[in-house]
């Protein structure tokens, strides 16, 4: 039971994580900081991909940490 706990939390990190990210953005395209017309090209999006990546690869290793850990 209490590694479902450990494990629902770095989830919820997870998910914590990526919505801070995406609200982020929303606010710098409504705010005109960015372009919209960035996420079109086809390099910001690869690194943006391999941000998202990243971050997952992170959180995925800190919750399999969480899990090991006694």
């Amino acid at each position: 039971m209490r590694k479902l706990v450990r494990l629902s939390i770095a989830i919820g990190g997870f998910l914590i994580v990526n919505s801070l990210i995406l609200t982020g953005t929303v606010f710098l395209i409504l705010l005109n900081l960015i372009d919209v017309g960035v996420f079109a090209n086809q390099t910001h999006t690869s690194v943006l991909t391999l941000m998202f990546l990243a971050i997952g690869v992170l959180d995925f290793i800190a919750g399999i940490i969480l899990l090991l850990k006694r």
